[in-house]
């Protein structure tokens, strides 16, 4: 625990903004937390920037009463007795014994509990995983949501192999789920074809795909599995087609919209395909404190690391927020603490 300071420097929400994020965002003095039971306290070193802080700014899914919050999903730092920790996001409810990534009532920090934007972060003991002395803070910190979430789609949930074949799509861009499938998969020995704007086909390449298309372009056949950050209740059934029977189409999210019946031909007629060529449409969440040690010890093991667009002091925390927003970077944004 810190020893000289009641307070230390944080980036937090007081209140949200739904229409201005920015305006909700300060930097200033908080209380040093205090862990309770089970508990340990972080001294974070390094915290990257996600789109669910973005949302805590808003206000979108988080309760009222928990603000004013310290922002912050990922980040890695030093315990008490000085070892090197990632700081696993999701943080599983009083009483769930499974994996915190299927537990209903889980939170994640930066939204349900105070966050890493700050001196020091207090987190559950496990989810306090060993940092490899390969990865640095800033590189580790860049981990736990975006390339944590693309770790569990590719081997986890899909169970993807070497000398297999995917397809990515990216939508509107493609964003850090996206570009850490692409790295991962190729890193791994896998086929990556991705479906994105023609602008986005430079970085698809850079990232490792060795095809790219766009959606007026027919996908390679017989492909194992589809990746989608971002799934679409208007045409999830885009790669349906060209996957091998019994392929899944994995998504960690979905657009914004009306959840609808099947109300259209091409929807009745990708159910059709989607039952009689046993595919599987599955969802896939942040991943585990295993799922994280298994992620730092691949990333070791292949030599990948995630790319680091900026890296700023915590009080330049505004900086790197807009930049998110006017969508300006190609890879993560760090904050240096």
């Amino acid at each position: 625990m810190p020893e000289d300071t009641a307070a230390m420097d944080a980036v937090y929400c007081q209140r949200p903004d739904p229409a201005d994020p920015l305006a909700a965002l300060r930097f200033g003095e908080r209380p040093h937390p205090e862990p309770p039971p089970g508990w340990t306290t972080v001294r974070m070193r390094a915290a990257s920037l996600n789109m669910r802080d973005i949302a805590t700014l808003r206000g979108v899914g988080v309760p009222s009463q928990a603000y004013p919050l310290i922002l912050g999903n990922d980040g890695a730092g030093t315990l008490a007795d000085g070892s090197e920790v990632v700081v696993h996001a999701s943080v599983g409810s009083a009483g769930w014994a499974g994996p915190e990534a299927r537990d209903p009532d889980r939170g994640v920090l930066g939204a349900n509990h105070q966050g890493t934007f700050a001196g020091y972060a207090t987190i559950p003991l496990r989810n306090a995983v060993p940092k490899p002395p390969e990865l640095s803070f800033a590189e580790a910190a860049c981990l736990p949501t975006a390339w944590l979430t693309a770790y569990r789609m590719l081997f986890t949930t899909a169970d993807i192999r070497p000398g297999q074949t995917i397809v990515v799509r990216g939508r509107r861009g493609l964003g850090s789920i996206a570009t850490a499938l692409i790295a991962m998969a190729a890193a791994a020995g896998i086929e990556v074809c991705v479906r994105a704007d023609a602008a986005d086909h430079a970085l698809a390449l850079r990232s490792g795909a060795t095809v790219v298309t766009t959606a007026d372009e027919p996908l390679p056949p017989d492909l194992d599995a589809a990746f989608d950050a971002g799934i679409d209740v208007a045409d999830w059934w885009w790669p349906i087609e060209a996957l091998r029977p019994g392929a899944p189409i994995v998504c960690s999210g979905y657009r914004a919209g009306a959840i609808t019946a099947f109300d259209s031909v091409a929807a009745a007629r990708a159910l059709h395909t989607l039952v009689f060529a046993e595919h599987r449409l599955v969802g896939s969440g942040m991943g585990t404190a295993e799922d994280l040690a298994a992620l730092l010890a691949f990333l070791v093991r292949t030599g990948l690391r995630p790319t680091i667009a900026h890296e700023f002091a915590l009080r330049d925390a505004i900086v790197g927020v807009r930049a998110m927003l006017s969508a300006s970077t190609t890879g993560k944004i760090v904050f240096a603490i």
